[in-house]
């Protein structure tokens, strides 16, 4: 079985449209930087990478052993200089950015270094100011709706590749790991000190009130701590990868509208165990249903179109759109309902004369689209995937 899921597992990845990306990157940047959250594929990703390429050379920064062989980092990076580098687990160790900048400065080829993080160059400021102009940052999602058969599983279990080919009971226990990990192991790797059990119930106070407005002051008041230590907090769990703080809509009319972001956990399989729902038919009648409904959407949508903007409108008075994606001039409002019947509200269309859209799309539990009215279509996720990309 395991082996089974591991070749599907290969197989997926490999199919992926970023496998390509990574390769093209390579050919046209000194140093590629491949982040996301931990279990992704990044590691199987980089192994495939330069599986074609002999000429290459792998260092798990986790493993003593391979650590060992940057005791002096400069000699190493000299004695393998016509070899493409892959550095794993970058972001435990920071100080190494200095030296590959030395290392990258004396080379003129591209694809010198392929690094690996878990963390976002602004959470590693050495990586984004120190390598400026030398590097390619490549994201690393878990998997998204559209590479992936069975949706309602995806939404349930999550994008993780180890979550998403378990079955439900390995799913749930996968994932509770998952978050004791990250508590007690990445996030002090990170060199940031914050009690495991403060993070866990700000994360679970995250997932109860997912999709919802961001309150700062009441999260405090909660953990006990001031308002402009949520923010760090938020920031952190934003720069692992684990939370979307979605901004406000913004428009020069007099219109009113919420300054506060709402604050999504990105993996629905993520937000399910913090909430103990363990299979579809659990999530199907829990209160939160809608809301991670929406955060699947929103998932799936905003990180498969990096070159939009993306938003959500709300106005003082209540009239509201789950996301507006914005290109240029060119602007999407998105209404996202849990449902097979999906009524629209008034002040959704209150909302769209405030926006003026080019189209605007309704994505519910449908299995086909037709249009509500004009310029209004309601549709499966899965087509307006095919739509925009």
């Amino acid at each position: 079985m395991y082996i089974v899921s591991y070749n599907y597992k290969m197989q997926t990845l490999i199919k992926r449209s970023i496998h390509q990306k990574i390769v093209s990157h390579l050919e046209n940047f000194k140093c590629v930087a491949l982040l996301g959250p931990r279990q992704t594929g990044k590691s199987t990703l980089s192994k495939i990478i330069l599986e074609t390429n002999p000429n290459s050379i792998y260092l798990d920064l986790e493993d003593p052993a391979d650590f060992a062989k940057l005791n002096d980092p400069s000699a190493f990076l000299d004695a393998n200089k016509d070899k493409l580098i892959c550095l794993d687990e970058i972001q435990r160790f920071p100080e190494l950015f200095t030296i590959l900048r030395g290392h990258l400065d004396r080379g003129q080829r591209n694809g010198q270094l392929l690094i690996l993080g878990s963390a976002s160059p602004l959470l590693i400021r050495q990586s984004s100011e120190t390598l400026a102009g030398r590097i390619s940052f490549i994201e690393i999602t878990p998997f998204l709706a559209n590479e992936i058969d069975d949706l309602q599983k995806l939404w349930v279990q999550g994008g993780f590749p180890e979550s998403y080919l378990k079955d439900e009971e390995f799913s749930f226990e996968w994932r509770k790991s998952y978050i004791q990990t990250f508590l007690e192991r990445d996030i002090p790797n990170l060199g940031i000190n914050i009690p495991p059990l403060t993070l866990r119930r700000l994360w679970q106070m995250l997932a109860h009130s997912n999709g919802q407005l961001l309150n700062k002051s009441k999260l405090g008041q909660a953990l006990g701590v001031s308002a402009n230590t949520i923010q760090r907090y938020l920031d952190i769990l934003e720069g692992t990868y684990i939370i979307r703080q979605l901004q406000p809509f913004y428009t020069n009319t007099k219109k009113r509208l919420v300054k506060s972001p709402k604050v999504y956990i990105r993996d629905t399989g993520l937000l399910h165990q913090l909430l103990g729902i363990e299979n579809y038919n659990d999530l199907l009648g829990h209160p939160v249903v809608g809301d991670s409904f929406e955060s699947y959407v929103i998932t799936s949508l905003v990180e498969n179109l990096p070159k939009y903007r993306a938003s959500f409108f709300r106005s003082s008075g209540g009239a509201e759109v789950d996301l507006v994606l914005e290109k240029g001039q060119e602007k999407i409002c998105i209404e996202i309902k849990c449902s097979t019947t999906p009524k629209l509200t008034q002040g959704f269309y209150e909302s769209i004369k405030v926006i003026q859209p080019d189209v605007s799309y309704v994505v519910a539990n449908i299995k086909s689209s037709y249009p509500i009215k004009d310029n209004i279509i309601a549709l499966p996720l899965s087509e307006l995937l095919e739509k925009l990309l």
